[in-house]
């Protein structure tokens, strides 16, 4: 598993309650709540894209640390409570 997607991983689960991973590879993990798969997080080294709902968006690692990304999942996942 690549360090962003570990540091992702660690940064979403202390701001979001309820939620777990499921890691699909070594690059690729699923966020979700309640059992139901809420994003997809793919390191594609650059970059690392998210998909929700069938819509990928693509960040650039360089300005999208690790606990940014979390930051706007996790305003996401609270939206959709």
């Amino acid at each position: 598993m690549s360090e962003y997607i570990k540091q992702f991983k660690i940064q979403l689960a202390s701001k979001v309650r309820g939620v777990t991973f499921q890691d699909r590879g070594a690059n690729v993990t699923n966020v979700l709540v309640g059992g139901s798969v809420r994003a997809v997080v793919k390191d594609e080294g650059d970059y690392v894209v998210v998909t929700i709902d069938n819509k990928d968006f693509k960040y650039d690692k360089w300005y999208t640390k690790p606990q940014h990304l979390a930051d706007t999942i996790a305003v996401y996942l609270s939206s959709k409570k």
